[in-house]
């Protein structure tokens, strides 16, 4: 069976990079060990949140499918951190997870070039150097041939499950592992290593007492996930917030030496930002209580996810502490919760690209890379995808860089620092974080995906309409004045009781007057009724509040910019492939090292290299410039 690109896996890294190159009109066929498990969302039911709901507006703006898929599956949407900074705000939603799952294959069987098999990858096939991927073969003996393989298998590469005493071999409870891909890639010079994720138990719906928890609803406007979509019109479900009392971790001391996480069983690095209860238990003993996320799983199941209480523990254990939860005494357990321990390999034997450096034309993306999260996940694969199908065209690769966009600081932190813990994105981690906000992302990258061809014709032009309307609008707010006679007009009487703020700013531009902190467009807008209308239709809310934050920013804005200009003149600076390091005199032995280990792309990210100093990347710059000339 000959394809042009083969996928192995169908989670949420394994669907961007199908979908990608399918669309780009390639073959390609996707292997997952159970068709209807494709895009399951093994853990919590949800989507975005702090940073992670960047990367997802990121993956529709370049063409991927993550945005329009929770949009028509979201039962609760926020933006969480509405009340600080437009760069620290995100969406997050709350999904229906099997409404998600099912949409997810319904919309890779109907996607035009792509085929899917049910069986598991245990082997890779090679050229006669050994080191060029060609194909796949399966455990029932299949053997698929391909010019290009991306490796997507999640927790399932030699994965165990374990509930207390209790252990079996699984990628998810009662699902089985994957083996025989681990011995291929430690056989290829992989370095890699074992890690650690967990989940909480899920509890019947019925059983709960909700008048002791505090309801949380979600927003009323619901800002839509993907560029495509103008409105999202779903059931609202709210979610409940409790906590974990003394009681509770009293419990939980009691039977510490059950928990396979610190008796021993367990060797894999678990996650630092989302540690089990008995971890929290252990670690931060001066805490008196824990919060706890109750948050609804679907539409049509009792089941819900204690979001905050996830665990290893013996299931007896697990019932005894949630008992001592409030609203949770009557809690019947559906589901227990469980750790999942499986093997990854150390990123930074990968290009930005997601190619492996070890072998040509194989691409690794999502949890095996050790990332945590479907956004992480998903964005690693869009960007395996896309380069795969570059190298299928004969095109040059495509990179992000840090500064365009979450996706690029993610792909760049995990190749060039490599992890020994599932990574987390966070908006700490990008230093331009600024100019990545949330509502700007088609801004800057959903040209770049219809380039790439990932949008079709009719995306493109509803995202020119936006773009050229937003600049129409910025520029009528620069032509149009503030006089003395708007407040004569109908339009005072409108205002809101800002008319002594707005008396203040008589002469000046409205570009200028709501940069006032203290003034909105909404307060602005009376004076210039036109501003929230253009050829006679009202102009979308989300459009004004982007033409909001890029005046209200902009000089912020331009400083970062200036700041990403001065590092781009390094980026710029490229190493030519098989670099000798050892040949540059003056480097440090450590610095030679690491920049034999990372083979950095350029400059740029060899002084991103954890260990190399600032004076070695000066005299690099110096020999690699000489060798130019």
């Amino acid at each position: 069976m000959d394809f042009d690109a083969i996928v192995i896996g169908g989670g949420h890294a394994g669907i961007e990079a199908a979908m990608c190159m399918s669309r780009l009109g390639f073959e390609t066929m996707m292997v997952t060990q159970n068709l209807d498990c494709i895009g399951k969302m093994s853990c919590n039911p949800a989507v975005g949140g702090l940073a992670k709901g960047n990367m997802v507006r990121e993956i529709d703006a370049l063409g991927g499918e993550m945005g329009r898929l929770i949009d028509a599956t979201m039962i609760q949407f926020r933006v969480l951190n509405r009340s600080r900074g437009p760069a620290v705000q995100a969406p997050r939603a709350q999904a229906d997870k099997k409404a998600y799952e099912v949409l997810a294959k319904k919309t890779v069987e109907r996607q035009d070039h792509l085929h899917l098999y049910m069986d598991t990858v245990v082997d890779l096939t090679f050229d006669s150097s050994g080191r060029t991927v060609t194909g796949v073969v399966t455990q029932r003996g299949k053997r698929m041939s391909a010019k290009v393989v991306v490796l997507t298998t999640g927790t399932f590469l030699n994965g165990k499950v374990f509930i207390g005493e209790y252990s079996e071999t699984a990628g998810r409870l009662a699902e089985p592992a994957a083996f025989g891909l681990d011995r291929t890639l430690a056989g290829l010079g992989f370095r890699m290593g074992r890690m650690k994720t967990g989940t909480p138990a899920r509890v019947a719906r019925w059983s709960l007492d909700f008048d002791k928890m505090e309801e949380q609803f979600g927003d009323d406007d619901v800002v839509p996930f993907s560029f495509s979509h103008t409105s999202v019109n779903r059931p609202k479900l709210s979610c409940y917030i409790t906590f974990t009392n003394r009681q509770t971790h009293r419990v939980l001391e009691e039977n510490m030496a059950r928990s396979p996480l610190y008796s021993g069983l367990i060797v894999g690095s678990g996650p630092r930002y989302c540690p089990s209860i008995e971890d929290k238990v252990v670690k931060f003993p001066d805490k008196d209580r824990h919060q706890i996320f109750i948050e609804p799983e679907g539409l049509d199941t009792e089941e819900m996810y204690l979001n905050g209480i996830s665990s290893s523990m013996p299931e007896d254990v697990q019932e005894a502490f949630i008992h001592t939860i409030p609203g949770l005494e009557h809690a019947e357990l559906m589901r227990p919760g469980y750790a999942v321990e499986y093997d990854y390999i150390d990123p930074s034997q990968l290009y930005p690209t997601m190619e492996a450096k070890l072998c040509e034309n194989l691409f690794i993306a999502g949890q095996t890379n050790g990332s945590s999260g479907y956004e992480e996940a998903a964005g690693q694969g869009l960007i395996a995808g896309i380069n795969a199908a570059r190298r299928l065209q004969g095109a040059p690769p495509f990179v992000l860089s840090r500064a365009e966009a979450y996706i690029g600081v993610l792909c760049d932190d995990l190749v060039t620092l490599g992890t020994k813990e599932p990574y987390r994105m966070f908006t700490s981690r990008a230093e331009h974080r600024l100019v990545l906000r949330a509502d700007s992302c088609d801004m800057r990258l959903f040209e770049k995906g219809y380039e790439l061809g990932l949008h079709p014709e009719a995306r493109y032009e509803a995202f020119c309409r936006k773009r050229d309307t937003i600049a129409e609008i910025k520029e009528l707010l620069q032509k149009r004045h503030l006089s003395q006679n708007d407040f004569d007009s109908d339009a005072a009487s409108a205002m809101n009781g800002k008319k002594l703020l707005l008396e203040r700013h008589v002469g000046k531009s409205l570009y200028q007057i709501l940069k006032d902190p203290q003034l909105s467009l909404a307060d602005v807008q009376y004076v210039a009724p036109e501003l929230v209308e253009a050829n006679g239709e009202i102009i979308p809310g989300e459009w004004l509040r982007q033409v909001e934050l890029d005046v209200k920013y902009e000089g912020y804005v331009a400083r970062q910019e200036k700041q990403i200009l001065r590092m781009d003149k390094i980026e710029r600076i490229r190493i030519p492939d098989g670099f000798d390091f050892d040949a540059v005199t003056g480097l440090s032995t450590e610095s030679r090292e690491k920049l034999n280990q990372i083979r950095p792309l350029n400059v740029g990210q060899a002084s991103r290299i954890s260990g190399v100093r600032n004076s070695d990347i000066a005299v690099l710059m110096a020999s690699v410039q000489r060798r130019r000339s």
